[in-house]
This record gives structure tokens, C-alpha cells and sequence, in this order.
């Protein structure tokens, strides 16, 4: 089990649709709502070097390759960071064989590395399901063509960058934002930031566990990251990002 069950019981949920109602932008912090000690297989793998990859995206065309980053201006550079490659650890899905009688019987297959398992059950059944209850709205994959692709994880080191963009694409209604940051420090910067309401931004460290859910498409939802200051602890900020339509 992934979840906190004691994050999501009816009481909990009463109180995270309150505070999504009543914030700008409609958005909940929910901290310890997975198993830590699962995260914690996560975060060990992902401080591994195998498997990372710089992306880069303009305000005008996301992905560029490196001639087309030299060419633009730094004003319509908008991010710069390291993005997990899950093909490079394709070996640590196993399947099972059970035997049947004289007869092998191909079994579901079971994904044993936890990161790659992890990436499957936030686009599984139940996962989804919380995220309908929560924001009132059917979550589905069912109209997205390659939906593993909008989750993956995420490093951002001192020269990399996030800066000011909507996630508002039609038809997207849940953003989600888990850290997986251990012993992170509020002299490493890194906060997300909301542009919020009336000049009054929200701030959230990125700190182990905190999961970030939001209305892409709700007031003062525009977003940035501050730069991650590497003086001390891990030189990357990680975190988990996921992206979520209606049918």
C-alpha cells in the first residue's frame, strides 16, 4: 500500500475540500500522505546518476534540442532541468512464471523496482479515484494517448531553472507535486511558488513527502521554483510530477 490510510479517511477528505475551496490558487499541501519508508526505496534510487537526461523547454516549443536552447534568448528560456529516462532501468520489471499442472502460466507482470512501481500506481485505479474525490471531477486516463509520459520524476540542480508558466492545458484538471527531498534545508531554496492572489504569492518548501495538489486552471495558479542554493546536503531538488485529466 502507497497511501497514508489514515490521510485518506472521510474526515480527512471533508478537510482537504475545504481547503482547496477557500485557497488562491485552489490547491492542498497534504505532507505524509505515502509510506515513507516506500519513498525512501524511491528516493535512493533516484540519487543514482544511470538514468537522467537534460530537458529543456521555451515558452514557444517544449523539448529543443541543445542548438535550438543556444538560439533562444535567456528571457524565453522557462526550463532546464534533469528528467528520469525509465527505460534505463526496463530490467528491474520482473514476471512471474507460476506453474500450472506440466504448464507454465504467464503471470501479471510484477514491477519490482520501487520507483517504476511507484510511477504506476499514481496512474492506477485508486489513485485516481482519490484525486476524483477531492476534486469533485472523474479523473481518467482514457482520452490520454501515452499517459505514462505525464508522470516521470525530476532533479533540479544550482544552474537549472523552473521559471513563471501555466500547467492549464485543455482539459487537464489536477496538477500534482510530490517531494522527495531528504533532509532538505530552508537555505537550499527551491520553494515552489504560486503567483496567488493581490501580490501575495504562495511559498512551500520542498521538503520530504509533501505532496502539492492543485487547479491548474484556478486563479493565481501560475507557478515558478526559487533557485536551488547547493551550499550544503544534496546538490538536487527531486521531486515527482504528475499531470491529470477529465474524460
Amino acid at each position: 500500500m502507497w497511501l497514508n490510510q489514515q490521510h485518506i479517511a472521510a474526515p480527512a477528505i471533508r478537510a482537504y475540500r475545504k481547503a482547496l475551496l477557500h485557497s488562491t490558487p485552489h490547491h492542498l499541501v497534504i505532507d505524509q500522505l505515502f509510506d515513507p519508508v516506500k519513498l525512501l526505496e524511491v528516493s535512493r534510487i533516484l540519487q543514482q546518476e544511470q538514468g537522467w537526461q537534460t530537458q529543456q523547454h521555451t515558452y514557444s516549443a517544449l523539448y529543443v534540442d541543445e542548438a535550438k536552447w543556444q538560439k533562444t534568448p535567456a528571457a524565453q528560456r522557462f526550463v532546464q532541468r534533469d528528467l528520469w529516462q525509465r527505460t534505463a532501468f526496463a530490467g528491474s520489471n520482473n514476471i512471474d512464471i507460476q506453474s500450472a499442472g506440466t504448464e507454465n502460466v504467464l503471470a501479471t507482470p510484477t514491477i519490482t523496482n520501487p520507483a517504476l512501481a511507484f510511477l504506476q500506481f499514481l496512474r492506477g485505479a485508486e489513485f485516481m479515484a482519490l484525486l476524483s474525490r477531492l476534486f469533485r471531477v472523474q479523473i481518467t486516463d482514457i482520452h490520454v494517448a501515452n499517459p505514462e509520459l505525464n508522470t516521470n520524476y525530476f532533479r533540479l540542480g544550482a544552474k537549472d531553472f523552473v521559471n513563471q508558466h501555466a500547467d492549464d492545458s485543455p482539459g487537464r484538471e489536477v496538477c500534482m507535486l510530490l517531494y522527495l527531498n531528504e533532509h532538505w534545508h530552508d537555505t537550499q531554496g527551491g520553494e515552489l511558488v504560486f503567483s496567488g492572489k493581490d501580490d501575495h504569492p504562495v511559498y512551500i518548501a520542498p521538503l520530504f513527502n509533501r505532496c502539492v495538489l492543485f487547479d491548474p486552471s484556478s486563479e493565481g495558479a501560475e507557478h515558478w521554483v526559487n533557485p536551488v542554493r547547493g551550499e550544503s546536503g544534496s546538490p538536487y531538488r527531486y521531486n515527482l510530477t504528475s499531470w491529470y485529466w477529465s474524460e
